[in-house]
Parts: C-alpha cells; sequence; structure tokens
C-alpha cells in the first residue's frame, strides 16, 4: 500500500460520516483479504490512529474493532497498539466490540501482552467499565501470571491497580495470588522504580508505597491475603527495612509500620491473635481516606 495513497484516503475520513468510513477502511481489514493484505492494513491503522483523535471514534463506528481484535490471538503487536490507541479516545466503543476482551486476554500471553495491557489498563480509567471487565477471571489470570513473568512491565502494574480500584475486585486479585506476586517482585528487586510500580496494583496515591498497596490488599482479602504475604521468605524483614528508613516520607513509614504490625500479628507465636487483625485494618482503613479511596490516576 503505498503512502501517499494511505494518508489520502485517511484525510478524507475525517471529512465524512461514519457510515462511509467502512467504504475508506484499506481493503485489508475487510473478512476475505490476504493475509498479507490484512497485516498491512493493520500497520496502517496503528500509524492512522496514533495522533488522531477523530479518526479513532470513526474507525470504532466503522466496524474495524472486531477486525483488529481478530489479529490479536496471533500475537500481532500492530493490532494491540491501534487497539490502546483507539482506547484513548473512544472507551465506551471499544469496550462495546464483541469478543474484546476475549481477545485481550489471549494477547496477553503472546508478544503483544504489554500493549494488551495497556490497552487493558484504559479501558478501567472508566469507573463504570471495572465491574464488567472484573468479572473476566481469566483476564485477571493473565495478568497476574504476566507480572510473575516479566514483572518489569509496567503496564501488567497500571492494568491491576485498574482492577483493584474497584473493592470486588480485591477479592480476586487475593484469589489469583496478586499479593504474594506483588510481595515476592518488592523483596526480590528492590530498585525504587519497582517500588513505585508496584503501589499501582491497588492505589496510586502522592507518596504511597508498596508497603501502602499491601496494606489495601491485605484489608480486602483478610487472613488469607496475610498469609500469603507471610509466606513469602524476608517478608516481615523488608518491610521493617522500609518502616525503618530514615529517607522515608511520614505516610509511607506510616504505611510500612501498620503493615509490619499486621504481619507480625499474623505470624506464628501470635496466630491466636489473627481474628483481631481485620478489625485492626479496618479501623485503620475507615479513618484514612487516602486507603479507602485511592485516586485512579487516569
Amino acid at each position: 500500500m503505498r503512502r501517499g495513497w494511505r494518508r489520502r484516503n485517511w484525510d478524507y475520513v475525517l471529512a465524512v460520516d461514519a457510515p462511509r468510513v467502512a467504504s475508506l477502511l484499506p481493503v485489508g481489514t475487510r473478512p476475505r483479504a490476504s493475509p498479507s493484505a490484512t497485516v498491512a492494513a493493520v500497520a496502517d491503522i496503528r500509524l492512522a490512529s496514533k495522533d488522531d483523535p477523530e479518526i479513532r471514534a470513526l474507525l470504532v463506528d466503522a466496524g474495524a474493532v472486531p477486525l483488529l481484535a481478530a489479529q490479536l490471538p496471533a500475537g500481532s503487536v500492530d493490532a494491540a497498539a491501534a487497539l490502546l490507541n483507539v482506547s484513548i479516545s473512544a472507551r465506551e466503543g471499544l469496550l462495546s466490540a464483541p469478543g474484546l476482551l476475549d481477545a485481550l486476554t489471549a494477547a496477553l500471553r503472546t508478544d503483544a501482552a504489554h500493549h494488551a495491557a495497556a490497552t487493558v489498563h484504559s479501558l478501567l480509567c472508566v469507573e463504570a467499565h471495572r465491574a464488567t471487565i472484573g468479572a473476566k477471571r481469566p483476564l485477571l489470570a493473565a495478568l497476574v501470571s504476566l507480572l510473575r513473568a516479566s514483572p518489569s512491565t509496567r503496564a501488567t502494574k497500571d492494568a491491576l491497580f485498574g482492577f483493584a480500584l474497584y473493592p470486588p475486585n480485591r477479592a480476586t486479585l487475593v484469589s489469583l495470588g496478586a499479593v504474594q506476586a506483588l510481595f515476592a517482585l518488592v523483596i526480590t528487586d528492590g530498585r525504587n522504580g519497582i517500588v513505585e510500580d508496584a503501589t499501582a496494583v491497588v492505589a496510586q496515591v502522592a507518596g504511597e508505597n508498596a508497603a501502602a498497596a499491601l496494606l489495601n490488599l491485605v484489608v480486602a482479602g483478610g487472613d488469607p491475603a496475610v498469609a500469603q504475604v507471610v509466606a513469602v521468605g524476608g517478608a516481615e524483614e523488608t518491610v521493617r527495612e522500609l518502616a525503618e528508613d530514615t529517607a522515608a516520607s511520614p505516610r509511607r513509614k506510616a504505611k510500612a509500620e501498620a503493615l509490619l504490625r499486621a504481619l507480625e500479628g499474623a505470624g506464628p507465636a501470635a496466630r491466636r491473635r489473627e481474628h483481631r487483625l481485620a478489625d485492626f485494618l479496618n479501623g485503620m482503613v475507615q479513618s484514612d481516606p487516602y486507603i479507602s479511596s485511592p485516586a485512579h490516576g487516569c
């Protein structure tokens, strides 16, 4: 496909109404297109949607989303990136496309995982979407698996953060082992960037760190979540280091100290006191709006 042809046609797309856009979509996006034509067309759509908000909504109205989603199971990075571009300006239309969430779930296990996770996070920026997307347990499971396999992928943590903003989703995060995966990440990689990224799993609140994120998950998951954290070797020692960090802000130290008390209270020598843990943490949450009502940062 010649670049001049593509640019002229995409410029024209912006000047017409949605019903006519379908006839102007590159031939490669049509059902009977050859594989090579489809690959070329998807690449064109990625480029066209990168910096142009108007064309994103037109693509949704023209039916391009299902065609892009169909390329995700094969790991098309261009398709995943194009969907991410579209999600910036047309989240409602994107989520309503049939089979999109299943396709994103499949993409999370391919080379397109980074863009797929970023697309999920973008969709979760809409509060009304969090329950719908959170009901897709396989999607959440794929994100948690990706966190374990590729901990340096920030988009994964951002997507999990979006899920955790909807309280009912937190129990699912706990049951899928997100607490242990997050805490193991903090322990095995102590870089500041990793610690800050880990916070996004639950709450991206100014100044809060991984200890605050874990505290929030422990509140949601209760004793099972505490048990997962304690099960990670070196957990209490790491939290203690955070609590004793003289360079940390008062809020950061307070969260680390609260988590440390929770872990110590649930230790082998104090199992009989576990029933007090929920009351302690719930009381702390009710008195701290930064934990109970985190800002979503989208």
